[in-house]
């Protein structure tokens, strides 16, 4: 049976790995209730998160060093020890999260072998950097607190970065008091050039605290602007205060000259800002209408500018987030009754998520138009649908989920009373339940259900085609229960990253030559081996008319780079892990081309934009959670999926949790079965989960619902 293991703290990766006791494990009777559960939590899957922390906290520094040592015994040229926190700070500041980890990763375990307690402390100093920008703000925490408790042989350097990292985790959580406490914690070692960065820092925590008169002071004391590069935001702090002191009008005028002043290649970044701040003014001055106006104008600024990510942000505490633009935006559309338009900067934001994330850290460069296709109007998504399919497209606001329903005769759109935190929440527990086993995954299916699907009026038997968002990619819909069982017994269901992805995939060629390549088990150590994944890849082959299959030391990185554009079936059955930190470095492990292996040759996701696999209509990922990775707040969850479709991929099945062999091996023999049979591939999904389900064995949703289809829900192979 493939089954998580723990979270690598290095990374927050998932593994996956072989075990055949954990049948009687799940089988056992249910956990006691853990004391002091939080109301409308699962007291079991609050222990298991709990469990969960303690682990990865007594992991996360060996992982650390285990990934370094491995780094370091790999790189032709090894750097003299401190370049390497040249190379984290570098890569932070960039936005190369992963890479900046690693830098630092390095630069550690050089420190451990060298004793050298000051490169400890700044190695330290820069995990905290980097987890903080990357939003892991765990891990940040734990690296800050360990950089203070650490010796380097100068403070400033050290010190004031940790105790400001710890302030920016504060404000993010919601905490400003505590932010202002670390941040003036931070002054006492700042350098003078650092200071002013502090000072700005503390302002934003003391508009969030509400003390308008101590942010006034001090920003005063930042003033002017610390350089030409932070006057934008020096600007929008500005703003931002008169806000708070209830000078809407002033504040207007400040971000009036924002806007006037904006210039350089960052000016449509700065207009966005300028446009979202004259939008709040307005809206404290009454002008709903006009805020609205502001707001599409900052989303128009949005699609001009090309991402980068920008640490001048985080060095003031200001932690901008352009898919706020968007959620505002949709609110205020959403308010007037205009469902339709706000369905369409829905669709906009989940492009410009998606770049943010991407930026220009693919080798080859991204295009953005085949990256996302064009947002296609609201006739053409209709007119794509046949009469027995219904688009359902989530988006999550801080307060609300909005819900459009697409058929092809027309649009509905609804608003769930349903706050953003509460959904969160939901779908953890209702995921706890399911990977733990539980008898509740039926209750919390049952609450879900009623929540987000009943008010829909959905037709029986109709194709779900649905668009998720935040939260809900992690929710498996198909194990949703209603008065008529399951929703998979009401519905075939596939997913897609959006509706404009969804129309550019249908548009391919859906039926396909009985054509597989797969690789399975691929050889690394003991402890990575698959068999059950191999006895997979082994059933499935002879349901194809040609097959190439590489198992153990023949799955490798170059005998994937090689052959799998070459099929129109691609199976992989191996380990995979879901980087949280940068979907890009999310990753599959092959088999090293030199055995024994060292450890893992690893093809990343950055790496699969860059290969042809235009020819190749469906990738099947049997691996563990091969569907998870970090949410973008206004795209889909980013790794894998998107890597794919890039690629060339139309249609994707890929695992939400740890898969069972004997439950997997069914659901995909019975998958490519109906496929081989001429069925279309959402037709073939629904039929292998409920014949996994039919099993007496497999009734539980976590046997029978892991898999989700992704793209192309009509595919088939031609008979």
């Amino acid at each position: 049976m493939r089954v998580k293991s723990r979270m690598l703290g290095i990374a927050a990766l998932v593994f996956c790995a072989t075990s055949g006791a954990w049948g009687n494990a799940f089988a056992a009777a249910p956990a006691a209730p853990a004391s002091g559960a939080a109301p409308g939590l699962a007291p079991e899957s609050q222990g298991f998160r709990q469990a969960t922390e303690r682990e990865r906290d007594a992991e996360t520094l060996q992982s650390l060093t285990s990934e370094g040592r491995l780094l370091l015994s790999r790189d032709r040229v090894t750097l003299p020890a401190y370049d390497y926190c040249s190379m984290a700070v570098s890569a932070a500041e960039r936005g190369d999260f992963r890479d900046s980890v690693e830098a630092a990763a390095r630069a550690l375990v050089i420190a451990q072998r060298t004793d050298n307690a000051d490169l400890v402390a700044l190695s330290k100093r820069d995990l905290a950097i980097a987890y903080s920008y990357a939003g892991d703000l765990d891990d940040a925490e734990k690296y800050a607190q360990e950089a203070l408790a650490s010796t380097p042989k100068a403070p400033e350097q050290v010190f004031a970065p940790a105790n400001k990292v710890l302030g920016d985790i504060a404000l993010r959580r919601g905490h400003p008091q505590d932010a202002i406490d670390a941040y003036n914690r931070a002054l006492e070692t700042a350098s003078p050039r650092y200071r002013p960065l502090v000072l700005l820092s503390i302002t934003n925590a003391q508009i969030a605290a509400g003390d308008t008169a101590g942010a006034r002071k001090t920003f005063n004391a930042a003033s002017p602007a610390p350089s030409a590069d932070l006057a934008p935001e020096y600007r929008r702090i500005e703003g931002n205060l008169l806000l708070a002191e209830g000078k809407p009008q002033d504040a207007l005028l400040a971000f009036t000259t924002l806007l006037s002043e904006s210039g350089g290649s960052d000016a449509n970044y700065d207009r966005l800002w300028a446009h979202e701040g004259i939008g709040r003014a307005d809206l404290a001055l009454g002008q709903r209408a006009r805020a609205r106006e502001s707001y599409l104008q900052a989303v128009d600024d949005s699609e001009k500018i090309r991402a980068r990510f920008r640490s001048e942000e985080f060095k003031t505490g200001l932690f901008g987030d352009t898919q706020s633009v968007f959620e505002m935006a949709i609110t205020l559309t959403v308010e007037v009754g205009d469902y339709a338009s706000a369905w369409n900067l829905s669709e906009r934001s989940r492009a410009r998520a998606l770049l943010d994330v991407v930026r220009n850290r693919v080798d080859a460069g991204v295009n953005d138009r085949q990256l996302n296709g064009d947002v296609p109007g609201l006739d053409t998504v209709r007119n794509g649908l046949k009469p027995n399919e219904t688009l359902v497209e989530f988006h999550n606001l801080e307060k609300s989920i909005i819900v459009w329903v697409i058929r092809n005769e027309g649009l509905k759109g609804y608003t769930l009373p349903i706050a953003r935190a509460d959904m969160d929440a939901a779908v953890t527990d209702f995921r706890n339940a399911i990977v733990r086993r539980r008898p509740t995954a039926i209750t919390y299916g049952d609450k879900l259900y009623a929540l987000l699907i009943a008010p829909l009026g959905l037709r029986a038997d109709d194709r779900l085609i649905i668009v998720p968002h935040g939260a809900l990619h992690y929710l498996p819909f198909q194990a949703l229960h209603g008065p008529d069982g399951f929703l998979i017994q009401r519905h075939a269901i596939a997913l897609e990253p959006s509706a404009s992805v969804a129309v550019q995939l249908a548009s391919r060629e859906l039926k396909v030559a009985s054509n597989l390549v797969a690789f399975g088990n691929p050889t690394i150590a003991p402890a990575y081996a698959l068999p059950g994944a191999e006895a997979e890849v082994r059933g499935i082959a002879p349901l194809f008319a040609r097959q190439e299959v590489f198992l153990q030391s023949s799955a490798t990185r170059v005998s994937f780079r090689e052959n799998a554009p070459t099929g129109r079936v691609l199976h992989v059955a191996t380990h995979a892990e879901a980087d949280t930190i940068d979907p890009l470095h999310s990753r599959i492990l092959l088999a090293p081309a030199t055995q024994p292996a060292d450890g893992p040759d690893s093809l990343l996701a950055k790496d699969i934009y860059n290969l042809k696999l235009n020819n190749v209509s469906l990738v099947t990922l049997s691996a563990c959670e091969t569907g998870l990775g970090r949410i973008a707040r206004g795209d889909e969850i980013l790794g894998f999926t998107r890597a794919f479709f890039y690629a060339g991929a139309t249609s994707l099945i890929v695992s939400m949790w740890p898969v069972a062999d004997e439950s997997s091996a069914l659901t995909m023999r019975t998958f490519y079965a109906q496929l081989a049979d001429g069925h279309e591939a959402i037709d073939a999904m629904r039929t292998a989960q409920l014949a996994v389900m039919q099993n007496s064995r497999f009734a539980h949703p976590f046997f029978w619902a892991p898999f989700d289809l992704m793209g192309g829900w009509r595919l088939s192979i031609a008979r």
